[in-house]
């Protein structure tokens, strides 16, 4: 019998257009043969469904349902596709929960603190990872420029604490640009992490684990024709080199790959991820962690899975029947 999913999709961050390009593409990727498939958009306490012959109808909140044509649909699994809130950071994960719901994503802890980069960065001390120094600052903080350009030099990195797509993010080269950036950055979230600035290459992995198998993906190797993999690079073809494999030895992929798994772990992780980093001196600095990784067909992950033989309706049906266990 078919298994009826719900594809979660839009939210309430800038990368709501992102979620429904994955969204959609995800879509298109699920075997019609074993999957009736509909996409819930979700933006604040509008929640729709759309389908082939339908859209717009109002999901009943009460029991994530709806009604078409007259008949109650129940849903045997929640595909999130929402990248940031409220979809990455465990506000959905826990309403699942309640209505005990099966959902393809990490749980409520590990969203919830994965999306906080520097919680991420706190809970990763003691891994094998190494970690660029930051300093966090807050709405209504006292912020003295010259103690952070001490601490972490320049330039420096000024990122939304939560938040993804590289909204909000500046490369800060001299110290008088860099309260513009904090401000920037309050845009997208009401705290902002300050990080040094590693020079390097970025290496990212695609991963994730069963309860019977790991799966971690063919390294890429990202190249921005940019002063770094910003909004623009991230999404137009011709501003970014994706390299898949990454272009670094058998040992040093090894060892990012054993690193990735231990952080997977240690952040309690499930289903497909994608972890970033900067390797410099045979050293992997962590950036940040995408626990609903982008999705669209020139995404990364799935042209690591493309470079490993998956087809991504395989890799989906995984990550399904793992979900559904």
């Amino acid at each position: 019998m078919k298994k009826t999913i719900a594809i979660i999709a839009g939210g309430d961050s800038s990368e709501y257009v992102i979620s429904i390009q994955s969204a959609d593409q995800i879509k298109k990727w699920l075997d019609p043969e074993k999957y009736k498939a509909y996409t819930v958009i979700i933006k604040g306490k509008d929640w729709e469904v759309c389908g082939d012959d339908l859209c717009y109808l109002t999901i009943n909140k009460n029991d994530f349902s709806f009604v078409q044509h007259g008949q109650k649909v129940t849903f045997d699994c929640a595909l999130i596709a929402i990248h940031g809130t409220p979809g990455e950071d465990g506000k959905l994960q826990a309403y699942f929960d309640m209505m005990k719901l099966p959902y393809t994503s990490s749980n409520v802890l590990s969203s919830a603190l994965t999306f906080n980069k520097d919680a991420t960065k706190n809970h990763l001390w003691g891994t094998s990872v190494s970690l660029a120094k930051s300093v966090l600052v807050q709405k209504g903080d006292i912020i003295s420029m010259h103690e952070i350009i001490e601490k972490l030099g320049l330039p420096v990195f000024v990122k939304p604490n939560e938040g993804g797509s590289s909204f909000g993010i500046t490369k800060v080269k001299h110290k008088e640009e860099l309260l513009l950036a904090i401000e920037k950055a309050y845009l997208e979230s009401s705290q902002v992490i300050i990080e040094e600035f590693i020079k390097g290459d970025e290496i990212t992995c695609g991963m994730m684990k069963t309860l019977d198998k790991d799966y971690i993906l063919p390294l890429t190797e990202i190249v921005s024709k940019n002063d770094f993999f910003d909004y623009d690079a991230k999404y137009t073809a011709s501003l970014v080199d994706e390299i898949t494999p990454a272009r670094i030895s058998d040992e040093l992929t090894e060892k990012c790959k054993a690193i990735s798994s231990e952080v997977y772990d240690k952040l309690m992780c499930k289903g497909l991820v994608r972890i970033d980093y900067i390797l410099r001196d045979s050293k992997f600095y962590f950036l940040e962690i995408n626990t609903v990784p982008g999705m669209s067909e020139n995404s990364i992950v799935p042209k690591m899975a493309r470079t490993a033989g998956f087809e991504m309706s395989d890799l989906w049906d995984v990550v399904i029947e793992d979900c559904i266990i």
